[in-house]
């Protein structure tokens, strides 16, 4: 089956509705969200339409904009129907059903919860297909990845079924639908979650995923902010290689772990907070001594863990040609992307201090990897300053790490990459310094992530360069 594409468009005017909707060009069904259009015309809306279209008119008691009364809302979707749409989206609540006798239009019958993923969602399901639905559809808030599965065994194998994860932790729904047991996914900015529709088709190719197509994913939480899909999606396409790699937003590590072993999950990257406590067997040296994981690999039944920031991060200087032997080096931080630095300087002879707002952190990090510790705020002259904490991501772009420090440096490596140029960057370079943006080290990590899954080695200039249009298209703000 051939997993369709739909784009919501919402407007307030006709005009914008009619734009919006011929704008849709890479998506193969429009939905048209009627409610909340102040000068609406259902003709207008389907006149010289190009898509074939699902005409909604969603209440306020669905979560739609719609705030008038049920006769008019079912004199609007039977007009609908009487115009041909292809399609009309009527609530499981709603007391009626748009008349189609003798006429080809389809009803989608919809069920959303904004809260949770209802415990009686089954029987919601079997309910609306009773009724004689073309498409059911029912749309649940998950507050664990594993409720994510529940959607999915909910669907059945239905091939006339539509499931979809709100929020974060739904996200892998929209973008794997046919692992999910969904004829079609949404795309827009209609609701929290949703990918734009050339994501879809471009960045996670939902159209072209098979059961034959290796799945690669991002865990943690928060993953809004990660670069990583757009990243790892390059890698693949630019290798030829049948894979897409998805976020996985979860709870916790037995969540994530469970949700990646029910959906053949041949590959993780791990992020905070989940870079420590994995039952996996470590498959190098520096994992081994950090205690901590960024990069998994199914192998025979059970996990591989390596941990290669530190890797990626001597990559970002190497490419600059940066002196580390000897080299005086202040790093911001005490978490694990400060462990992981910390160690891969002092391995090439650098002599490392940490400083963080958490003194105690600080001294037993230094304490741990053989490095000192200096107060807070930290002053001095450095050959180089690493922030490694989130300071100055997204959103908080004006923070800087070393606002109140007088500590000075040559150069100066931000961890942090979205964005690209942050406020510690910025003031580094206008005081004269020379600066590395976080950039180089996630798509160092990033391809030696890859390389190890598959056995090939991706160019790391496109990995950049797909990382800075993944920023560039203000994807870091949805």
């Amino acid at each position: 089956m051939k997993i369709q594409i739909v784009q919501t468009v919402t407007a307030r005017t006709m005009r914008a509705l009619r734009q919006g909707r011929d704008a849709a060009t890479e998506a193969d069904l429009v939905e048209l969200r009627l409610d909340g259009v102040v000068d609406l015309d259902v003709a207008g809306a389907l006149r010289d339409r190009v898509h074939k279209v699902i005409v909604t008119c969603r209440p306020v008691w669905e979560g739609g904009a719609f705030d008038g009364d049920e006769s008019t809302r079912q004199r609007i979707l039977n007009e609908a129907v009487a115009l041909g749409a292809e399609f009309v989206d009527v609530e499981r609540r709603a007391q009626w059903r748009p008349d189609r006798r003798g006429t080809a239009t389809h009803l989608v019958v919809s069920d959303h919860d904004f809260t949770a993923v209802p415990t009686d969602a089954a029987s919601r399901v079997a309910a609306m297909r009773q009724e004689g639905a073309d498409v059911v559809k029912i749309a649940g808030t998950p507050q664990s990845a594993a409720e994510c599965l529940t959607l999915r065994d909910v669907a059945g194998g239905d091939p006339a079924t539509v499931v979809i994860g709100m929020g974060g932790f739904g996200r892998i729904t929209r973008v794997l639908p046919a692992h999910f047991g969904s004829c079609w996914t949404y795309g827009g900015t209609a609701a929290q979650g949703q990918y734009s529709v050339s994501d879809l088709v471009r960045q996670f190719r939902v159209r072209q995923v098979t059961s034959a197509t290796e799945i690669y994913a991002v865990t943690g939480r928060p993953l809004e902010h990660s670069a990583s899909p757009a990243i790892h999606n390059a890698a693949f396409q630019t290798l030829g290689r049948d894979a897409v790699y998805v976020p996985l937003q979860a709870a916790s590590i037995e969540d994530a772990a469970a949700v990646a072993i029910a959906l053949g999950i041949r590959g993780l990257s791990v992020t905070a907070p989940f870079k420590r406590g994995w039952d996996v067997t470590l498959d190098d040296e520096a994992s081994r001594a950090l205690g901590a994981v960024n990069t998994l690999k199914a192998h025979a039944g059970y996990w591989l863990g390596r941990n290669v920031d530190g890797e990626g991060f001597l990559d970002g200087c190497d490419r600059r040609s940066i002196e580390l032997n000897g080299a005086r080096v202040l790093v911001i931080g005490a978490g694990g992307a400060a462990r992981a630095v910390g160690r891969a300087l002092i391995g090439r002879g650098s002599v490392v201090a940490i400083c963080a707002r958490r003194a105690g952190e600080a001294a037993a990090l230094a304490s741990a990897i053989g490095a000192a510790s200096v107060p807070w705020p930290s002053g001095g002259d450095w050959d180089l300053i690493v922030n490694a904490t989130p300071v100055g991501t997204w959103p908080d772009l004006f923070a800087n790490p070393l606002a109140g420090a007088t500590a000075r440096a040559a150069m100066v490596y931000d961890l942090v990459y979205n964005p690209e140029d942050t406020a510690l960057l910025q003031a580094s370079r206008a005081a004269g310094a020379q600066v590395i943006g976080g950039l180089e080290m996630l798509a160092g990590q990033a391809a030696r992530q890859c390389a190890w899954w598959t056995g090939q080695a991706p160019p790391v200039a496109l990995m950049v360069d797909a990382a800075r249009a993944w920023i560039a298209a203000d994807n870091h703000s949805r």
